[in-house]
């Protein structure tokens, strides 16, 4: 027979919560024992400081996800509520700001994505999207004119991650003798971890780039603040802060909002825009019990997904074009922390064993400011270039650089822009720009689909409906300065009338 204590720590471990606890703390212990061996692979004593800051940031949200997946407390979908009509202020309602509120003003851009999605090896913000210029080169633009236009001093902050920083420390070199002030700060570098066994994938902090991952852009608060730019922005007399993603070629500084954001006393402000068809991924802004809150869609249950793609009970997605209010940011970081949603994003290994990342939304921060909100801003302050279909609707006719922002064509009948999916064969970068000698011309398109082994010549122009299917095995050719509208080209060059 057992002794009796042993039976009874026996009987007491038969409770699930118990289970989950107990492997919680052997986890938690586990990790903490890796993690430090982590660290005394790193020699110069600096480094090696740094270092263990980072690996203390990536314990606690581990512990974090342990606990969470311990209670497994998923969102009450019941007590979700549409925000009331005070926490979504309409852009129309705006007044006009004042230019000279600009000298309080940063502007940070999130920049550390690779474009490998469409085929890219280095920083995304390195792709030319217009007239030879990058997106970087289109923000450098946007700010220089502000600056020398109004007379004031807003710098530029990049956010980069492992991934894009060397690349691009190189491309600002450039910018040298622009009318403004680039700081770079690297965001954190986390390890992956093995789903199975729950511990990191990297065995010494030098460890290969595939090993690790940057945790999301809501890791910017943390990389804000541990960098040091946090005080920096305070000391120089900055007060508020203009986040967006790199990628973003509709978040350019506005001085209306920045004028709503004083007025108000807001701490924090997430533009958000009316969701399409297009937008169900995209996150949106809650009522849950009394407070505000950014839901995800990672965050949703699985039965209630199609219920958050709809756009019937969620009319709003998040730009991820935020203002923050920075001394607010410092007394949140050192009074209470700032404890994000964590998201848990599975991959696979080039070797085929299951990991996860666990990151964070920079969004979900709304819940720790006071007097947070959105603003519901007009479409064209959302314009990422996330594919190569996106790339074509910039790069066209529709719009034109002014100052570097993306001004839409006056002689665009719609306010809208054309629907445009290309396919599989068009996914890369390189594809993409060998199967068109030139962009055609879209002013009067509404929609254009393309699939299969497709070339498009020089000078076309496409107008309405326009789709062009090459079947397997089939290539289609489109001529030098053909005009389609409202056309179906299929494998077998019929043109028919739509």
């Amino acid at each position: 027979m057992p002794r009796s204590d042993s039976f009874t720590a026996r009987v007491r471990g038969a409770s699930h919560i118990d289970f989950k606890t107990s492997t919680t703390g052997v986890a938690a212990k586990a990790m903490r024992n890796e993690l430090s061996a982590l660290v005394n692979t790193v020699k110069d004593p600096e480094t090696r400081k740094a270092f263990d800051t980072e690996m203390q940031s990536f314990f606690f949200l581990f512990t974090r996800y342990l606990s969470d997946r311990a209670r497994r407390q998923e969102l009450d979908w019941d007590r979700i509520e549409s925000p009331s009509e005070d926490k979504i202020v309409p852009y129309a309602k705006l007044s006009s700001g004042s230019p000279q509120n600009l000298n309080k003003l940063a502007v940070l851009k999130v920049n550390g994505g690779l474009g490998t999605s469409m085929g890219m090896t280095g920083a995304k913000s390195a792709l030319e999207v217009k007239d030879d210029m990058t997106f970087l080169d289109l923000t450098v633009r946007q700010i220089e004119h502000l600056n020398t236009t109004h007379r004031v001093d807003v710098p530029l902050i990049l956010m980069t991650s492992f991934n894009t920083h060397e690349d691009t420390l190189r491309i600002i070199k450039k910018y040298a003798n622009q009318q403004l002030r680039i700081t770079t700060f690297n965001q954190s570098r986390y390890p992956r971890i093995y789903k199975e066994t729950l511990l990191p994938c990297p065995r010494s902090a030098d460890d290969d780039k595939k090993n690790w991952y940057p945790p999301g852009h809501g890791d910017l608060y943390n990389a804000l603040l541990h960098s040091g730019v946090l005080d920096q922005l305070i000391a120089e007399g900055k007060e508020y802060l203009f986040v967006s993603n790199s990628d973003n070629l509709g978040a350019v500084v506005d001085d209306k909002i920045l004028q709503h954001m004083i007025d108000s006393q807001s701490e924090f402000i997430m533009e958000v825009t009316d969701k399409t068809k297009a937008d169900i991924k995209g996150g949106t802004l809650i009522d849950y019990e009394g407070s505000i809150r950014l839901l995800e869609v990672a965050q949703v249950p699985n039965e209630h997904v199609e219920d958050f793609k709809s756009v019937r009970k969620f009319k709003i997605f998040n730009t991820n074009n935020l203002w923050i209010n920075l001394r607010a940011l410092k007394r949140i970081m050192e009074s209470e922390g700032m404890e994000l949603d964590i998201i848990v994003n599975p991959k696979t290994t080039d070797d085929g064993q299951a990991v996860i990342q666990l990151e964070t939304a920079a969004g979900d921060a709304i819940k720790h400011f006071n007097n947070a909100h959105g603003v519901n801003v007009p479409r064209s302050r959302f314009l990422p270039v996330k594919s190569c279909s996106d790339l074509l609707l910039i790069k066209s006719d529709i719009y034109s650089l002014e100052h570097g922002q993306l001004i839409i064509n006056p002689l665009r009948m719609f306010e809208t822009t054309p629907v445009i999916k290309l396919g599989d064969h068009f996914k890369k970068i390189a594809q993409f720009q060998k199967r068109f000698k030139k962009i055609p011309k879209i002013i009067e398109l509404d929609h254009l689909t393309v699939t299969g082994d497709v070339y498009f010549g020089r000078n076309v122009t496409l107008r309405g409906t326009v789709i062009v299917v090459a079947n397997e095995g089939q290539r289609i050719d489109i001529p030098d300065g053909c005009v389609l509208e409202n056309r179906l080209l299929s494998g077998n060059l019929n043109m028919i009338e739509l």
